[in-house]
C-alpha cells in the first residue's frame, strides 16, 4: 500500500473516533469522496481489504488502524 494512503486511512480513522468513539466502524469507502475521482488508488484500499484481508464491509475504525500501522 502507498504511503498517502496508509496516511489518509489513519487520519480518516482518528478523525471517526474523535468524533464517534473507539467503538465506531467504518468501510473502505470512508477513505474516498462521493465521486470515483482516483479510481487506481480506490481500487488499492478494496484489494487491501477485500482481497488481502477478507475484512467485512464495517469494521472498527481501531482496527483498521492498527493493521495499517502495523504494516508501515
Amino acid at each position: 500500500m502507498r504511503p498517502a494512503l496508509r496516511k489518509k486511512i489513519i487520519e480518516i480513522c482518528d478523525k471517526k473516533i474523535a468524533s464517534k468513539g473507539e467503538t465506531v466502524g467504518l468501510s473502505f469507502y470512508a477513505f474516498f469522496a462521493n465521486k470515483n475521482d482516483n479510481p487506481a488508488l480506490l481500487m488499492e484500499a478494496a484489494t487491501w481489504w477485500i482481497e488481502t484481508h477478507q475484512l467485512d464491509h464495517f469494521e472498527k475504525a481501531t482496527k483498521i488502524k492498527g493493521m495499517v500501522q502495523t504494516q508501515l
